[in-house]
């Protein structure tokens, strides 16, 4: 393969990864991420911030309690960071293996959702935030 090529490929490849991640944060735009926080009830919404391919964001709960939450960009979905996981990490391996996500490490629990390390189907090393009621992969960031 000549170099113009492959110069060709590495642009297109980098470009395709930056437009992904920005499709991904304006599908939810930081004044979408404040109106579903207000509401589902929160208050004083700070440090909106598009980080690791979630939504970002330190609130009050309707109770006043201090919370971080973390929001799905495609839906909206909001993960408080006390919220209980119903999937142990051997769930959340086996999700990801099924998703064809391959050598998968560093997997925790933080923040109200699951953190991993992996390979993604088409090679590329990525970190990801999964759901903790059903395996899904919420946001994927380049490694």
């Amino acid at each position: 393969m000549s170099r113009t090529v492959v110069l060709r490929n590495t642009v297109l490849a980098i470009a395709l990864a930056v437009s992904g991640t920005a499709l991904a944060e304006q599908a939810l735009t930081e004044a979408k991420v404040r109106a579903q926080l207000t509401e589902q009830g929160y208050t004083h919404i700070n440090d909106i911030k598009f980080r690791d391919g979630v939504w970002k964001a330190d609130a009050r709960s309707a109770e006043g309690n201090r919370v971080d939450v973390r929001l799905d960009p495609k839906t909206g979905r909001v993960y408080p960071d006390e919220q209980v996981a119903n999937l142990s990490e051997a769930d959340v391996r086996a999700r990801l293996a099924v998703a064809g996500y391959t050598n998968v490490h560093d997997v925790d629990y933080e923040d109200g959702i699951w953190n991993a390390e992996a390979d993604d189907p088409a090679g590329r090393d990525v970190e990801l935030k999964i759901d903790p009621r059903n395996g899904r992969v919420i946001g994927a960031d380049k490694d």
